[in-house]
């Protein structure tokens, strides 16, 4: 079944990891839909792929309901950087929960399998470390991230229910910090940000003392282990974590973007935003055990293939970010 050509629908497709993923799935022979409302998407990461035969664009929006015939369906809907999530929060909450139950709606019909891109904000500021599948997570469910991880919560819900009901064939992943070309640099995610203010010669701003930690994976890596989730077997449906275990403080990755980026960039300390997790790192037992994956791109590599790409781009040619509480401490 894993070589048989399938008609695959990638919601929000347009965006940094959707555009990699429909680029596999592409290069795989696969009639692929990309369905993207381009709100935080940019057109031009597919821009490539719509000349051929077998891509195909849709721009809507995933609230509202559509018709369409898939045999697979990758949910990546969902602003994913905290600016973008926290422009619109009641329409973020909207994406993760109306989109959701949409999606399961068009799965049960035509029999779809469905994956759910899920993330590691479900564990909230953790008191568990590193954060096994297991671990049910400690949310601000009132809080101006709450509509993201809240959001991304109820979905795992609506998944597993229409599972346990309706006998959806569902995946469910959750995504630790990925980076890599295609990022948006305004998207107020900590490597965009850091790689654009070192090579625009401004200062690196962290947020608290630096010392909080992030696990970065390379977003090939987290493709590669998307795929071998929806392609596997039927038995394993998860959750499961797709993270790089490598950890860092973000005073170190800062340092790294100097080195690499040869910027003269000091470091400045900014107040930290609310509800900003101390730790973040993977526990990928279950995926080494049921996917046979881990990254094999390590920072230092990934970082270097990032910066070549932000170096080859016209940041002039990428909307700013809106006039928000969110990006009131981005210094861009």
């Amino acid at each position: 079944m894993a070589n048989q050509l399938k008609r695959i629908l990638v919601t929000g497709g347009a965006g940094f990891v959707g555009s990699h993923l429909c680029d596999r799935l592409v290069e795989q022979h696969h009639d692929v839909i990309c369905l993207d409302n381009l709100f935080t998407s940019q057109k031009q990461n597919i821009a490539h792929l719509l000349g051929k035969s077998n891509f195909e664009f849709i721009r809507h929006d995933v609230v509202e309901p559509i018709l369409l015939e898939v045999d697979e369906i990758y949910n990546l809907a969902c602003p994913a950087s905290p600016p973008h999530y926290q422009y619109n929060p009641v329409k973020t909450m909207k994406t993760s929960v109306v989109g959701a139950i949409n999606l399961l709606g068009m799965a049960k019909r035509v029999r779809a399998k469905i994956l759910q891109a899920s993330t590691s904000e479900i564990y909230g500021e953790p008191h568990v470390h590193p954060q096994p599948e297991t671990y049910w997570g400690n949310v601000n469910p009132i809080g101006i991230r709450s509509c993201y991880d809240e959001g991304k919560r109820a979905a795992e819900t609506l998944f597993f229910d229409y599972h346990r009901q309706n006998k959806v064939n569902i995946r469910v992943i959750r995504i630790f910090n990925t980076y890599g070309p295609r990022m948006h640099p305004y998207d107020g995610r900590v490597v965009s940000n850091f790689i654009v203010q070192a090579i625009s010669s401004q200062d690196i701003t962290i947020y608290g003392d630096g010392s909080q930690t992030r696990s970065f994976g390379f977003v090939d890596d987290l493709i590669d282990g998307m795929m071998a989730m929806m392609n596997g077997p039927d038995t394993f449906v998860g959750p499961v974590n797709l993270g790089n275990p490598n950890e860092f403080t973000m005073l170190e990755l800062a340092k790294l973007v100097i080195e690499l980026t040869g910027s003269k960039s000091k470091i400045v300390n900014l107040p930290r935003p609310t509800d900003d997790p101390s730790q973040r790192k993977p526990d990928i037992a279950l995926a080494k055990k049921h996917l046979n994956w881990e990254p094999k791109v390590q920072l230092r590599e990934g970082l270097a293939r990032t910066i070549e790409y932000f170096k080859s781009i016209n940041l002039k040619q990428f909307r700013r970010p809106t006039d928000h509480t969110a990006h009131k401490s981005m210094g861009l």
